[in-house]
């Protein structure tokens, strides 16, 4: 592959991660998502502690949680594909948050470190 080719290739997947990205923030706009007040209405977020990630906690849909507001938030992670690798959180928020396939009724989320 020449060089100009790589170069053209590079900047190509460049524009189609920026789209994604733009892409991404539209759907958590679309959901009202321009804060974090959707995560923050869940309540029973409990404490938990991972080797690998530190603090961090979660709540379940089972725990006093308005399904209504609950489905919300988590349909906005889905839609986002939010996992651990790739948490979901926006300019100002606290946290970022993420769902994790083996707990499908559970929603996590960590401090945003600065």
């Amino acid at each position: 592959m020449s060089e100009q080719l790589q170069e053209d290739l590079v900047d190509f997947l460049n524009a189609i991660e920026a789209a994604c990205v733009n892409f991404k923030h539209r759907i958590a706009g679309m959901h009202g998502v321009l804060s974090e007040r959707t995560f923050l209405n869940l309540v029973g977020w409990e404490k938990s502690q991972g080797n690998k990630i530190g603090e961090f906690s979660f709540t379940t849909r089972k725990t006093n949680n308005n399904s209504g507001a609950f489905n919300h938030a988590f349909n906005i992670l889905k839609a986002n594909n939010a996992t651990i690798s790739n948490r979901f959180h926006d300019q100002g928020f606290q946290h970022s948050y993420w769902l994790y396939e083996a707990k499908p009724e559970t929603i996590y989320r960590q401090k945003v470190k600065k």
